[in-house]
Order: structure tokens, then C-alpha cells, then sequence
């Protein structure tokens, strides 16, 4: 089965290297370059989720499906959507609902930034910027009953600004279970890849 691992806003797929190398099958786990799949499309969200569910549509069988931030979205929007493909779907440091207080300061922030800042991330500053707006309005907190299949909530245990969403994950999801991960931040990835490597083996053993 393969295991999809999708980055977030200001990492890439190589973000996820040392966490692969902690998980058996590593061939079997696809870390995509998020951004690329647009194809010359506007960065919006939207574009991007259609991106995601035209990539997942061309591999073949079900998937276990993973994200961080930007990534965990994408990813708990998908295994709403598409019960019959995800065989568990983990959401790391992944709000519920957008806080928009919070994309407004990290546009703000963008704006601030030179744009040589953006160019690892694959996005233009002004595309940066853009995506951060097309989110404003997401809020699955209605939805989070109607996720079929298993869930893995992560969060680090210095990730303050996502730790109260991580706790209103696992208790609106009807399968759902949380891990925290100590002495990691926002990215569990980059912070804590052994513990987070060896927790989606174990959820997808499952």
C-alpha cells in the first residue's frame, strides 16, 4: 500500500527524508512536491486540493495519507471526501478550523519578507501570500463525524498554537487517537523524525 506524506507551507518534499528513513518500505512512501502539482495553475487552496485529488486518482488501490499543516488540510479534506481510497489518514499540527487572525499575521509577515526568502518553497512570495487568503474561510469542524476511516492526530509538544486544534480533532473524529511529541515544535517532521517516523509506522500497520 502506498503511504502519501504531503509538506507544509514553507517546507518541501525533502522535509520529509529523515522521517522516511525511520519507516519500513520506504519505497512504498511517497513525499510529494506539493507545489509542483499545480502546473502553472493559480496557488490558491482550491487548486491545490484539485491537484492532490487528480494526483491520488492515478495511483491505483487505497493509500494511507498523511500531512503537516498545510499538508495535514489537504489531507483530512481528502479522507472526507474520498472514504473508499484512504485506509487511515495522520494530521500533524493540522487546525480544524482557519484561524484568521493568524493567516492575517502570516501574511503579513510574508509581505515583510524579501523574495529570495520564498524560493525554496517552490512559490513566489506573491503566490505565497495568495494561498494564505484561500484558506481563510475552511472550517471542518461539521465534518469531522463523517471521517470514515482511522485517524492519527500529532502534535508537538511545543506546537502551543496547534496543541487546543489537535485536541478538538481527536475528540470530533470517531476514530480518532493523539500522540504527542516531545520536545518537537510545529514541524514534528524536522524536530522529532525517529518518534514521528516510527508513530506512521505503527498507525499504518494498523
Amino acid at each position: 500500500m502506498k503511504r502519501i506524506l504531503l509538506h507544509g507551507l514553507g517546507q518541501t518534499a525533502a522535509s520529509w527524508e529523515e522521517t522516511v528513513r525511520w519507516m519500513e518500505a520506504p519505497e512504498e512512501v511517497l513525499c510529494l512536491e506539493l507545489f509542483s502539482l499545480l502546473q502553472g495553475r493559480a496557488c490558491t487552496y482550491e487548486n491545490l486540493y484539485g491537484a492532490l485529488v487528480e494526483y491520488c486518482r492515478g495511483i491505483p488501490g487505497p493509500v494511507g495519507l498523511g500531512g503537516l499543516s498545510l499538508g495535514g488540510i489537504l489531507a483530512l479534506q481528502y479522507s472526507l471526501e474520498h472514504a473508499e481510497k484512504v485506509t487511515g489518514v495522520v494530521l500533524i499540527g493540522t487546525q480544524v478550523v482557519m484561524p484568521k487572525g493568524l493567516l492575517r499575521f502570516q501574511n503579513g509577515v510574508f509581505r515583510l519578507l524579501p523574495d529570495k526568502a520564498f524560493v525554496n518553497m517552490g512559490i513566489e512570495k506573491r503566490e505565497a501570500i495568495q494561498l494564505c487568503r484561500s484558506m481563510a474561510r475552511l472550517d471542518f469542524r461539521q465534518d469531522l463525524k463523517r471521517l470514515a476511516c482511522p485517524a492519527l492526530v500529532v502534535c508537538g509538544e511545543r506546537d502551543w498554537v496547534n496543541r487546543r486544534a489537535a485536541e478538538a480533532l481527536r475528540k470530533g473524529l470517531p476514530r480518532g487517537q493523539l500522540v504527542i511529541v516531545e520536545r518537537a515544535g510545529h514541524e514534528v517532521n524536522q524536530d522529532a523524525p525517529e518518534a514521528l517516523g516510527r508513530a506512521l509506522d505503527a498507525f499504518f500497520r494498523r
